[in-house]
């Protein structure tokens, strides 16, 4: 499969795209990258709270894409594979067929007037303001907030984008929390909702949501979850990007107490000029119960993170990225030799292709 998938492809369609027709489009991705953790972990496994360019001193293909799309007045398809690091960590919990899927989804709209659409299958999350798309980020590797909320999600939607491209809605009927197959013995369905403005071309407003249970029906637990984002083009040049995640979700079957866990975060990218931009985050995340990184210390995951990175456009289609990015946490959580330490700090360099 990896030899068949040298080459890969974006989620959005591009102008440089190969086209059948006026209706089949096909695109092309390929991201590899470099990281070295300067905490050397001996097998090469990076953070197991990390889903993506998780892989120590040894170069590597995060995500790697073919994708076909079919688009129509009333009818919309996507099929994409896809291989790498990021489809090894998130798709482990899949069956062995569907670990290449990235997605698999068709969608019929069911308004002669209005843009309503339902559409059904494997799609991207709608959580979030980083994707799995290395170029589409501001930020070469992805938040704490982006790594342990979902990328994709399997099930079916209903939306409706106003007339004025201002508004997008939708409601989501959803297998779980970044599932295809349900976890056996789970026979709970969730639920999640999107709202999307933008006043002009400049200002972007977000609020999604997640409500489901994610575990065995003798485990049962419900989760609820909200994503909150801003995206701001402050001028021709800075864009900056605020972000708020939380989510509670019972400690036992039955419970009346929650463990909360949030994630707040400031992201800024400095464009100047066609070739070279210059980017930073700032990011915290408290989990201190473990309902989503478990360290089993007394003041659980409380850790901020801090990266910068620095761009270049080697070609319009081509960009190669650097980022210094480290974590400092309460509790000593990240292993390094025989000991664990509070801090963690790795240099990450990325070089990104399509078409």
């Amino acid at each position: 499969m990896s030899a068949l998938l040298g080459l890969f492809l974006t989620k959005a369609q591009s102008s440089d795209s190969l086209k059948t027709g006026n209706k089949v489009t096909f695109s092309a991705y390929a991201e590899l990258f470099y990281t070295y953790d300067f905490n050397e972990p001996g097998n090469h496994i990076r953070q197991n709270f990390l889903y993506s360019y998780n892989r120590h001193n040894e170069m590597n293909l995060n995500l790697g894409l073919v994708k076909a799309n079919y688009q129509s007045e009333n009818i919309r398809a996507n099929v994409a594979l896809m291989a790498g690091t990021y489809a090894q960590d998130n798709m482990a919990a899949e069956q062995n067929a569907l670990r290449y899927v990235n997605e698999a989804n068709v969608g019929i709209k069911i308004s002669k007037n209005k843009n309503l659409w339902i559409d059904a299958g494997i799609m991207p999350s709608h959580i979030g303001w980083e994707s799995a798309i290395g170029k589409d980020n501001i930020n070469l590797t992805r938040s704490f907030a982006a790594e342990n909320s979902p990328y994709f999600e399997t099930g079916a939607k209903i939306s409706y984008t106003s007339d004025n491209g201002k508004w997008f809605l939708s409601g989501l009927v959803l297998n779980g929390w970044q599932r295809i197959a349900k976890p056996e013995g789970n026979q709970s369905i969730s639920f999640g909702h999107q709202v999307t403005y933008k006043p002009n071309e400049k200002i972007t407003l977000n609020s999604s949501s997640f409500i489901g249970n994610d575990k065995a029906k003798d485990d049962k637990r419900m989760r609820y979850f909200h994503d909150l984002y801003g995206s701001f083009q402050l001028t021709d040049q800075f864009s900056a990007v605020l972000g708020f995640d939380i989510g509670a979700e019972q400690k036992s079957k039955g419970s009346e107490q929650y463990n909360i866990w949030y994630s707040p975060n400031v992201l800024m990218k400095y464009q100047f000029d066609g070739k070279w931009a210059l980017a930073g985050r700032l990011e915290y995340y408290n989990d201190k119960n473990g309902a989503i990184i478990n360290t089993g210390t007394p003041n659980g995951f409380q850790t901020f993170g801090y990266s910068l990175n620095v761009d270049y456009a080697i070609f319009k289609n081509v960009v190669f990225r650097t980022e210094a990015r480290g974590f400092t946490a309460k509790d000593a959580i990240f292993a390094k030799n025989d000991e664990f330490k509070k801090g963690n700090f790795f240099i990450t360099t990325s070089l990104s292709a399509w078409f």
